[in-house]
């Protein structure tokens, strides 16, 4: 029976039901996963299952094994060290986490001596990945990771050490891949897959999905993620201040909670909004769902993202949605078929695609000049309709569902993250796939 040590900075959280989700789909497979997490994630979150190793908090006799290991096998973790202290851009706070993480690394080797592991694998590029990598070497082992957004784009110190010393990489877009051949062009394309997120799709078919809502209500808009200052919140308000200005009747739920809330009510405050949005909190995944259902057009205005599973969700259930033309987005989001992307950073793009979206549903603000030449964008889009005419979005919605269905189902997804993921440890072990084990036998 393989045995993988799966790594997270934190698990499990509610926010990244992909990690327990391709834990548990190895797990069907036959493979003995060994599940670790670097700090121990918040009760609050509800998630029952606890990791089979924490690296943190550090125990004592952990500690004194940890000393003992590395001076033990020191020279397999040198070039890391060396690294860190002499080599590379970074500053000196960077540095010292850095070497911290090396020895958290040791631990993590500690913890896993006995535990008959095989391979590592990690999720995210942040800190764990460091901690694997230096657990993998310890431990004559192989490592992989997995790699989003902002570990990626953001926040990736030590990437260039990291890429280089892991079997294979998976990462969730095509752009992710291209900017890792365009930025680390010394990696070898060749160990680099993407392995594509997804979502459970609702059986309901899109001809039996609920109407929409009757045109003399307002647009009804949606954001849902954590309130941190990358998923750009601000910019939503000061857009619903505009629309409010304009005359468009709408209101807009933010679901979520995190470090931004009390800025944002602050801000809610300050452009008097508050009849306008709500901020609900952290929300249930059934509360969710009634979310979608409600909504008009469900709203994103992140900074950076990888392919947001919000976005999938409400797409898998035929909603509209609008996004910024970042990264990964557009491979989900195709503009004008599958949904809408506005210029990233513009709200005057992100104003008028709401505006020509609340006109196509019929929910534009009034008409105020009766000459054509003085008719707006929203006034010739909503004249142009003829009033008996079947909602004219509904092409747009039946297109997102079936992008769901064919390209970011979460069953199709997760086998196929399985199949790339087992071949590229049994490769990297160099044992042939048909018979490398009884996992295989199961594929």
């Amino acid at each position: 029976m393989l045995t993988v040590a799966y790594l997270a900075n934190q698990f499990p959280v509610a926010v990244e039901p992909y990690v327990a989700e391709e834990i548990a789909e190895l797990r069907l497979l036959g493979v003995r996963v060994v599940t670790g997490t670097v700090t121990r994630a918040n009760r609050q979150d509800k998630i029952r299952e606890d990791p089979d190793v924490a690296v943190r908090p550090l125990q004592v006799l952990v500690l004194v094994q940890a000393v003992w290991l590395c001076l033990w096998r020191w020279d397999r973790i040198a070039d890391l060290v060396a690294r860190v202290l002499f080599h590379g851009p970074e500053g000196l706070i960077r540095r010292v986490k850095a070497l911290l993480h090396t020895l958290l690394g040791v631990c993590y080797a500690v913890r896993l001596q006995t535990q008959g592991v095989e391979h590592i694998h990690v999720h995210h590029g942040y800190s764990a990945s460091w901690i694997a990598m230096a657990a993998a070497r310890l431990l004559d082992l192989k490592f992989s990771l997995t790699l989003h957004g902002s570990d990626l784009l953001l926040h990736r110190a030590y990437l260039d050490v990291k890429l280089q010393n892991c079997r294979f990489c998976l990462t969730i877009s095509e752009y992710n891949r291209r900017f890792i051949a365009t930025h680390y062009p010394a990696i070898d394309p060749a160990k680099v897959f993407v392995a594509r997120l997804g979502v459970e799709v609702p059986e309901t078919e899109i001809s039996k999905l609920p109407a929409r809502r009757n045109n003399a209500e307002p647009i009804h808009l949606l954001a849902v993620g954590r309130l941190h200052a990358v998923k750009d919140h601000a910019f939503l308000l000061r857009a619903c201040d505009y629309l409010q200005a304009e005359g468009l009747d709408f209101c807009c739920e933010i679901a979520g909670d995190g470090p931004e809330r009390r800025r944002l009510e602050s801000v809610i405050r300050e452009l008097g909004l508050e009849n306008r949005v709500k901020l609900l909190g952290h929300i249930s995944p059934e509360q969710t769902d009634s979310l979608y259902r409600q909504a008009d057009l469900v709203v994103l205005t992140s900074r950076s993202e990888g392919i947001p599973l919000v976005l999938m969700e409400a797409m898998a259930q035929g909603k509209l949605v609008l996004a910024p033309a970042i990264t990964g987005i557009p491979e989900l989001v195709i503009a004008g078929k599958t949904g809408f992307l506005y210029e990233p950073g513009s709200i005057w793009d992100f104003l008028e695609k709401v505006m020509e979206i609340s006109c196509l549903l019929g929910k534009g603000p009034p008409l105020v000049e009766d000459t054509p030449e003085k008719w707006s964008t929203c006034e010739v889009l909503r004249r142009a309709i003829p009033t008996d005419s079947a909602d004219p979005l509904d092409w747009v919605r039946h297109a997102a569902r079936v992008q769901i269905c064919l390209n970011f189902n979460r069953q199709k997804n997760l086998q196929l993250f399985t199949d790339l993921f087992l071949q590229n440890v049994f490769r990297s072990q160099g044992e042939a796939l048909p018979h490398a084990s009884s996992v295989l036998q199961q594929i």
